[in-house]
């Protein structure tokens, strides 16, 4: 939780600073992300939103691959065609993100559904926010994962905002978790700033869909304290004294009052392990900030499994554009052959 959150103000400035695009903060949503990831195996498959760098983050990706993300570089395993915060890993069982809203729900549904059909003994965890639940994607999911009695943990992190639009501009109904019986899931909710209380909620869950092949709902009640991300202002949709007040309620807290009241941690420890690790992170953030974006080429590739002739001569036409014009483009600053 402390990685993350270090990683989050490292990058936020970064942004702020011009040598980022874009960037979205986990800031008082770390429990969520660590909780339930500490209470998965490797065989469970992962569909995430864009909050969940922690529940990669706990799978064992390097960060030195989230920075070559966010910079986009020649690197990144999505060879710069990615938004930052955009994460995905084949080894980590952690699918690709995308950007539009709720379209990972009934992705995740089918995948699970795959599961059931091969015996599989894991489950699908699908992480999405109380603004996804209020989209048509959500209902279909939901609606597909109980008819088909399929291993799949919806996770929904109540943070209080969809973007700018509160929880209760969203829903008359008693927030998400009360979608779950209408639907014929079996749902629970938790305190998503307590981590303990996370790990046992999705352990409790993942046993319970992988012994009965059903679907679990938990809504995770937490608070987003950033901004929705570099795009957005919230101050304009939200008090100070509201953030503040959520402030002294944060995972990180939390769980660090917890430990110092067992005898296990203290300010001492705290603050070595946020400037170790700080270390570490500007240490990966400069090595990536280095590092060449990818060949032009690649705008061309990997949508088709041969480059077809259509394609192939724009990309002949960008070469001799490039060519005649490259006093105009940086091509410093990218892969020099392919």
């Amino acid at each position: 939780m402390v990685t993350i959150s270090v990683m989050d103000k490292i990058l936020y400035e970064s942004q702020r600073q011009g040598r980022i695009s874009f960037y979205m903060t986990n800031t008082g949503e770390e429990a969520v992300q660590i909780g339930s990831a500490a209470a998965l195996t490797l065989d469970d498959l992962i569909y995430a939103q864009y909050r969940e760098a922690g529940v990669l983050l706990h799978r064992g990706y390097p960060l030195l691959k989230f920075m070559n993300q966010c910079y986009g570089n020649c690197e990144d395993d999505g060879k710069g065609r990615q938004m930052p915060v955009h994460y995905g890993s084949k080894e980590c069982n952690f699918m690709t993100i995308s950007s539009p809203l709720t379209t990972q729900l009934p992705q995740a549904a089918g995948a699970a559904y795959a599961f059931k059909l091969t015996k599989k003994k894991a489950c699908v965890a699908c992480y999405f926010g109380d603004g996804a639940a209020s989209e048509g994607d959500a209902h279909a999911a939901f609606n597909f994962a109980a008819t088909l009695s399929s291993p799949i943990i919806f996770l929904c992190r109540n943070n209080g905002y969809a973007i700018s639009t509160s929880v209760e501009e969203q829903f008359k109904s008693d927030g998400i978790a009360a979608k779950g019986p209408a639907y014929g899931i079996n749902t629970i909710r938790v305190d998503g700033n307590d981590v303990l209380a996370v790990y046992f909620a999705m352990r409790t869950a993942r046993n319970f869909c992988i012994e009965h092949k059903k679907p679990v709902l938990i809504e995770a009640m937490t608070y987003r304290l950033g901004h929705h991300s570099t795009s957005d202002d919230s101050t304009a949709y939200r008090s100070a004294d509201e953030i503040a007040k959520w402030n002294t309620h944060t995972p990180l807290f939390k769980f660090r009052a917890y430990l110092e009241s067992l005898g296990l941690w203290s300010q001492k420890k705290d603050e070595e392990l946020i400037n170790s690790t700080k270390k570490e992170v500007l240490r990966v953030f400069a090595e990536a900030e280095k590092k060449l974006k990818p060949h032009w080429k690649e705008l061309f590739t990997d949508v088709y499994k041969e480059v077809p002739n259509h394609i192939r001569n724009q990309m002949n036409l960008m070469e001799k554009h490039l060519e005649e014009f490259k006093e105009h483009y940086p091509l410093s600053s990218f892969v020099h052959s392919k």
